[in-house]
């Protein structure tokens, strides 16, 4: 009796039924981009799976840019569908990874269509949406377009809300775009927001928004409100914090502060000289600069001369400092301390 093969209805045991099969070599793009517009959901969810495994790889990633799928992106950011929502934004947020799809993100203004799911409620279609900011804010164009677009305002009245974990994506996005422009985040009350998160019980955000404290008092009006809502005591505070990015920060943001001279007398008045003076010695170099940065400003007022006599010897040993940049600010601040008129 003769045999025949039968083949079998069940995927072979190494094919994802949850990923759009691939078509071979350079027109695996293209066939995934028409499926993105197909107008059936598994479709277009399974062309996603598979688009955010390719462009991991740069090269892919161009292409994928190159085929068209960005628009298709663009069109899915406002799908019915929650898993298309978020794959796309995965897609969104692996892509912009790749330095040279940030410029051609920017270039298709998909920044106001990306915000629209700032409301989303999906967690993780937020938090790819947030991802995907912060790296177009680490380019100047990238912090410069989000400036534009108005979204700042928007961006520190969700630290009020937002999860954590995106809290600390918004702050690193601002702390870019302060780098831009202070005026949008000062108008909408920034300062009242960023004291509450420098009593944060997570160490990474005090970090972070004592960083953004520090971007955004370096205009005239950000240090006048910095003064007038008391944030300085809560910095001097975070100065004997058990984590050192929180150390170096509130340091530099004080640093930023006693520029003024209502700066300098809130510093004194907080009793920063004791906790400015103990982190010479800290270990790490940042934190050692920012602090003897901050001791030179509170020396250009005569009491902070006065509270910093009894330190120059200290000051002194630190002379030899390993880093030169520290050893500089060293010198200068004993040059300041010392100066009599």
């Amino acid at each position: 009796m003769a045999l025949y093969a039968r083949s079998s209805v069940q995927l072979p045991p190494d094919v994802d039924p949850t990923k759009a099969t691939l078509a071979f070599g350079d027109r695996a793009l293209p066939r995934l981009c028409r499926e993105l517009q197909g107008p059936e959901l598994l479709t277009r969810q399974r062309a996603l799976m598979a688009l955010c495994d390719l462009v991991h790889e740069p090269e892919m990633a161009y292409e994928a840019v190159r085929v068209g799928c960005l628009e298709c992106l663009r069109s899915l950011l406002v799908d019915e569908d929650a898993t298309v929502r978020c794959k796309t934004t995965e897609a969104l947020s692996i892509m912009v990874s790749h330095s040279i799809v940030r410029t051609m993100f920017l270039s298709m203004d998909l920044i106001l269509p990306l915000s629209h799911l700032f409301d989303d409620d999906v967690d993780i279609c937020r938090l790819n949406t947030h991802k995907t900011l912060e790296m177009l804010s680490e380019i100047p164009h990238g912090a410069l377009g989000i400036v534009e677009a108005g979204l700042v305002p928007c961006l520190v009245k969700k630290l009020r809300s937002e999860l954590n974990e995106i809290c600390e994506l918004i702050l690193d996005t601002l702390n870019f775009c302060l780098a831009v422009d202070t005026m949008q985040a000062l108008e909408v009350g920034a300062v009242d927001v960023l004291l509450t998160l420098l009593l944060h019980e997570s160490e990474r955000i005090r970090a972070k928004a004592a960083r953004a404290t520090m971007n955004i008092t370096v205009s005239l009006e950000g240090k006048n409100q910095a003064c007038d809502k008391q944030l300085v005591p809560v910095l001097v505070g975070l100065l004997s914090d058990s984590s050192t990015d929180v150390r170096g920060n509130a340091a530099g943001a004080i640093m930023t502060i006693a520029v003024t001279t209502q700066g300098k007398y809130a510093a004194l008045g907080a009793e920063a000289v004791h906790p400015l003076v103990e982190l010479v010695t800290d270990g790490r170099s940042e934190v050692r600069l920012n602090a003897i940065k901050a001791i030179t400003a509170l020396a250009e007022a005569p009491e902070g001369r006065e509270a910093l006599l009894p330190s120059v010897s200290l000051l002194g040993g630190c002379r030899s400092d390993a880093s030169a940049a520290v050893a500089n600010a060293v010198h200068i601040a004993l040059q300041v301390i010392t100066w009599r008129p």
